[in-house]
């Protein structure tokens, strides 16, 4: 089976984009008004995600994908905490209806209700929820609310714990996640993400999180940022600071997926990195959309680089499959519940 970690819906039916049109103007204009969400048919569902991911995973081989709102709409500086869970419920309560169309190829990942101006604390009913009552198998976090001013503080700090207890007593991993940059220095998916992932990793370094949490588990995407590819850089700085081997500092709890849309990225990836800490996936459809003009390939056909690699079959094994089932422990119980 070929699991992929990463995939968001980013076809969805029109109505939702309507409604968050609605919610953001009437909190804008403080009418109070709470729009609605307007009827979306199982037929419309059907339609964005059949023509579209579920075509595509199908014609690139791929299985079962880990299925999340739009990253970018998550918009978690935009409006105040009420205005962000209503409009987690609605992007989470569709995805849950994907889930039930599509059982066999998608299965629920969940967005948060974060706020910059809110504790960590409020969206554990969200995580809750869609994990005992959908069914979902983890989470999408956030380290910046603020959308690109990092106003918060880093992922190690205990603010941030309440929220990691809940997920380490439902045994869900999060995917360290950002959303859109409101900050012009930073182009969302160009900047703002990878930053953000190369943010996070320097932070655990930093930090003595995994003493705290040594059964949290947390997926860092889009290839680990620049981690990979300045290893000997965080290595060093983890020597300089008198930190234990990233081995055992960080790598114990921290994996990396393979949204990197070039091959020789991916062979320095898999260069540097054991392969039990790197999940497959292909952000599909998401980042970057187009064909390779070098190699006449999309680019987000993640699969073609990691079958080209000269790797045991047995570590192409755990990429694609075994570490997910590790990593996502409800995922591979809904598996094996099927058989699988």
């Amino acid at each position: 089976m070929i699991i992929d970690c990463h995939g968001h819906y980013t076809t969805e039916p029109g109505q939702l984009k309507s409604f968050r049109n609605a919610q953001l103007k009437a909190f804008a204009d403080g009418t109070g008004a709470a729009p609605q969400l307007a009827a979306i048919s199982d037929d419309e569902i059907r339609e964005s995600i059949e023509n579209n991911q579920l075509r595509l995973l199908k014609e690139r081989g791929s299985d079962l994908t880990l299925f999340s709102p739009r990253a970018s709409g998550m918009a978690h500086h935009e409006g105040d905490f009420a205005v962000s869970e209503a409009w987690t419920r609605e992007c989470n309560d569709l995805i849950y209806r994907v889930t039930q169309l599509f059982p066999d190829n998608f299965i629920g990942v969940a967005q948060l209700p974060q706020n910059p101006d809110t504790p960590i604390e409020s969206c554990i009913a969200e995580l809750r929820r869609t994990v005992g009552e959908l069914g979902f198998v983890g989470c999408n976090l956030n380290p910046d609310p603020s959308g690109g001013w990092w106003k918060g503080r880093p992922l190690t700090d205990p603010c941030w714990y309440p929220f990691y207890e809940a997920m380490v007593e439902l045994d869900v991993p999060a995917m360290i996640h950002v959303s859109g940059s409101c900050n012009p220095n930073f182009h969302h998916t160009g900047a703002h993400y990878l930053c953000a992932d190369t943010t996070a990793f320097m932070q655990f370094i930093e930090g003595d999180l995994f003493k705290d949490f040594p059964d949290l588990r947390l997926i860092i995407p889009h290839g680990g940022g620049a981690v990979p590819y300045h290893w000997g850089r965080y290595r060093g700085l983890a020597d300089m600071m008198k930190r234990p081997p990233l081995t055992e500092h960080v790598m114990k709890n921290v994996f990396f997926d393979t949204c990197v849309y070039h091959q020789a990225g991916i062979d320095c990836m898999f260069r540097v990195i054991d392969a039990g800490n790197i999940l497959f996936a292909s952000e599909m459809l998401g980042a970057v959309k187009g064909i390779d003009p070098e190699t006449g390939h999309y680019f987000d056909d993640t699969k073609r680089y990691i079958d080209a690699l000269d790797i045991p079959a047995e570590d192409k094994r755990k990429v694609f499959e075994g570490n997910a089932r590790r990593v996502y422990p409800r995922l591979d119980a809904i598996l094996k519940s099927r058989g699988l």
